[in-house]
């Protein structure tokens, strides 16, 4: 059995889609572009700052369904320029508390809202 998680603290889905699942003791956490929650504005000004804003929304999901970015098993972030990489990853290893989880990097041609950056994770609950 499933449970769909939804905040008002994180951004709205922009298309057909939970913001996260819960399934059994694993959480889902659908990808989340840089959009600022209030404003509904793509944060994308640089590399550095949407993806803050994606992990924001990430550990405004997480919070929401009782958990905290340090329960994340595995993150998958998609990103549309290979010069974005590093600026990425300087503002992930800041954010995300070690022992860092499982993680891909995957390169695409474009995202939604045509964001530079989308962040999706699992997580899994302590009970």
């Amino acid at each position: 059995m499933s449970q769909h998680l939804h905040t008002d603290d994180a951004a709205k889905p922009v298309a057909s889609y939970s913001q996260a699942v819960k399934a059994g003791n694993l959480v889902f956490v659908s990808g989340c572009i840089p959009l600022n929650p209030e404003t509904e504005i793509l944060v994308d000004s640089n590399i550095e700052a949407a993806t803050e804003q994606c992990l924001e929304n990430v550990k405004q999901i997480l919070k929401g369904a009782g958990l905290h970015l340090g329960d994340i098993v595995k993150t998958s972030i998609f990103m549309i320029n290979t010069e974005d990489y590093a600026g990425m990853d300087l503002t992930y290893s800041r954010i995300i508390p070690q022992p860092y989880p499982a993680r891909e990097a995957i390169f695409v041609t474009a995202l939604p809202k045509n964001a530079r950056v989308e962040i999706s994770v699992i997580a899994k609950t302590r009970s």
